[in-house]
């Protein structure tokens, strides 16, 4: 025994390209949110050790590159989305 489902394609079709559209709309405006991570977190999601992201911060400070951080008294933070652009530009590879 077979059984038919009859769906209206053209309707379904329409919810998706919404929802995919939706999501979609801020990666593509540039407004992703963003998320600030300390060093571990910067170093998990980079695949280097914390000493390397050091290296990174301190070439950055003397103006030896671009690596993105930021102060937040003692401690550094991290921008996910501009270490992911950072990675993009730089050939960085997790």
């Amino acid at each position: 025994m077979r059984a038919e489902l009859n769906i209206d394609t053209s309707d379904l079709e329409e919810r998706i390209t919404q929802r995919v559209i939706a999501a979609l709309m801020p990666l593509i405006s540039g407004k992703a949110e963003d998320e600030l991570m300390d060093i571990d977190k910067a170093a998990a999601f980079l695949g280097k050790s914390k000493e390397q992201i050091y290296q990174w911060v301190s070439n950055s400070k003397h103006g030896l590159s671009d690596f993105p951080f930021q102060k937040a008294g003692k401690s550094l933070r991290f921008s996910k989305n501009k270490l992911q652009q950072w990675m993009i530009n730089n050939g960085t590879r997790r």
